[in-house]
């Protein structure tokens, strides 16, 4: 089995590449390819700047570090790309977002894992829950779209404002999932001690790690994180047209791969591990927070640094969403997961993956 560690450690070399691709002008192509790739261990020594964290500040904070930072890498990319005036590209980096953590990282996981194990159990009740909330975010998201449909009154400025007043309920809603799962009914969510072998990509400390050194780790990582994120975006219209790509298919298939590619590759390591509880609930749990979190606050952002950002998507984008959550929730209902049902996600994910290939809506 492939070495991650090994892998992100080699990966943090095009840090420097990606600067100088930019500086010494080695062509758009290059910087994007090489930001991209300079952003994926970054993200992994994100997740474990966060970790490190949560064992001294406890379980309280730490959830709630955790929860925030997530989905760090994505947000800072997404907001780049928004204050740059890429509206549409940020739409279908969320949508895409959703979409590649239902479908294809969850199938992957399903089916590496299955290949290993004949079958694998997770919690039924967690699966149900979050599907619930998966399902909300669907409705949230559809709303604006058929408001905007089926109405020939509604302007632009109408479907900000409603936009902006969906995206206070569903942070709202994101809180009180993080109250659910962290105070009152922790016991659902309970997926046992996780090694530092898996969430880590660094050898685990002997003596407890120090609270400063960390948040300074942390706070350096988010800063060069931002930094990739302007020179990837600053590049991404240009080398997108070289490589053949539409704006669509780069935000809802490569971006988010990008940013997420760190916690992908850690859903997959433990549903080989037997833990899929877990794989689950990373896979998912990543899903409702770009849902539920990610697009309210890029919204209520983009509203206030004046590039107005709605919830209209097209309803190319909407149908993709709702395929893979009603499918990701057929999926999971049951509480246990084998290779063939891990092999129907990633070929849905696949199909949408062409379809987002070949059409331009945006």
């Amino acid at each position: 089995m492939l070495n991650t560690n090994k892998i992100f450690l080699l990966l943090l070399v095009f840090i420097p590449v990606s600067i100088a691709a930019t500086l010494l002008q080695w062509g758009a192509t290059t910087a994007f390819i090489t930001a991209g790739l300079a952003i994926i261990p970054l993200a992994a020594y994100m997740g474990l700047a966060t970790e490190e964290i949560a064992v001294v500040t406890g379980p309280s904070i730490g959830g709630l570090l955790n929860a925030t930072f997530g989905n760090a890498t994505e947000l800072i990319l997404a907001y780049v790309a928004l204050s740059e005036g890429l509206i549409n590209v940020v739409k279908a980096t969320i949508t895409g977002s959703i979409i590649g953590n239902l479908l294809l990282v969850m199938g992957l996981s399903m089916f590496l894992g299955g290949l290993r194990y004949k079958e694998q159990q997770f919690q039924p009740i967690t699966a149900r829950l979050n599907a619930s909330s998966m399902n909300l975010a669907v409705v949230a998201l559809l709303l604006p779209t058929a408001l905007d449909f089926t109405s020939t009154a509604v302007g632009s400025g109408i479907l900000q404002r409603l936009s902006v007043a969906v995206a206070v309920v569903l942070i709202i809603v994101y809180g009180l999932t993080l109250l659910f799962s962290m105070k009152t009914h922790t016991y659902l969510y309970e997926v046992g001690v996780i090694d530092s072998e898996i969430l880590t990509t660094l050898e685990p400390e002997k003596s407890k790690p120090k609270l400063w050194f960390w948040v300074f780790i942390l706070v350096l990582i988010t800063l060069r994180v931002a930094v990739e994120s302007e020179l990837l975006v600053n590049s991404l219209e240009e080398a997108t047209q070289v490589l053949g790509f539409t704006p669509l298919f780069t935000g809802v298939i490569l971006l988010p791969i990008i940013g997420n590619a760190a916690e992908h590759a850690t859903s997959i390591r433990v549903a080989l591990k037997d833990k899929m509880d877990l794989s689950v609930s990373i896979a998912v749990g990543s899903s409702m927070q770009i849902a539920l979190f990610v697009a309210p606050v890029l919204v209520i952002a983009g509203w206030l640094i004046g590039q107005p950002m709605d919830l209209n998507f097209h309803p190319f984008e909407l149908v993709s969403v709702a395929v893979a959550v009603l499918l990701a929730n057929s999926v999971s209902s049951d509480g246990s997961s084998n290779w063939l049902e891990g092999t129907l996600l990633m070929a849905t994910y696949a199909l949408l993956a062409l379809a987002f290939f070949f059409v331009t809506i945006i």
